[in-house]
C-alpha cells in the first residue's frame, strides 16, 4: 500500500503539470512556406481555442487577412505583394477570445538568372580538341579492321 501511495501522487503530478503546456500549445500561427520571393502565394494555417470562428492575421506585408475554419484550423491563402521589400515581417494572429500567436514571413527577392549555369564542355565543348577525337577515334578502328584482315589471311594461307 506504501508504494502505491507515491505512484498516485506521482501520477497525478503528471497529470496536472501536462495539461497547461498542452493548452498553450493549441494557439499558433504557421507560414508555408516562412520564406517567400516577392509576387508569390503563401498558406496560412492557424489555430485557436476554438478553430470553428474566423480569426484575424495581420502583418505589415499582407495587412489583415481572415483565416476561415477548414479540416479542423483556420486557414488562408496569401499573396506578398509586388512591391514589398525583402526583409523579415512578423505575422501576429489575433483569436476571437483574445488569444494570439506570433511567426515570421521572410521575403526574398525575385531575381531571374540572365543566362544558363556554366557546366563545362562535355562533347560540345569548342577548339580543336573535337576533330582531333573524332580522326584518332577512326583512324584506331581502321587499324583494328586492318589488323584483323591481316590475321584472317595468315590463318587461311
Amino acid at each position: 500500500m506504501r508504494t502505491f501511495v507515491p505512484a498516485v501522487v506521482a501520477g497525478l503530478a503528471c497529470a496536472v503539470t501536462a495539461a497547461s503546456p498542452a493548452a498553450a500549445a493549441a494557439v499558433f500561427v504557421e507560414l508555408n512556406p516562412s520564406t517567400v520571393r516577392v509576387g508569390d502565394e503563401f498558406a496560412l494555417r492557424a489555430s485557436c481555442d476554438d478553430n470553428l470562428k474566423s480569426a484575424t492575421v495581420r502583418g505589415e506585408p499582407i495587412g489583415s487577412v481572415t483565416v476561415e475554419p477548414e479540416f479542423g484550423f483556420l486557414t488562408a491563402t496569401v499573396r506578398v505583394p509586388a512591391d514589398t521589400k525583402p526583409g523579415d515581417y512578423p505575422v501576429a494572429l489575433i483569436c476571437p477570445e483574445g488569444a494570439g500567436a506570433t511567426g515570421v514571413l521572410h521575403v526574398v527577392a525575385r531575381v531571374q538568372p540572365s543566362r544558363g549555369p556554366a557546366t563545362g564542355g562535355g562533347g560540345t565543348a569548342p577548339g580543336p580538341v573535337g576533330p582531333l577525337l573524332i580522326g584518332g577515334g577512326l583512324a584506331l578502328a581502321l587499324a583494328g579492321l586492318a589488323l584483323g584482315a591481316v590475321s584472317l589471311r595468315r590463318r587461311v594461307g
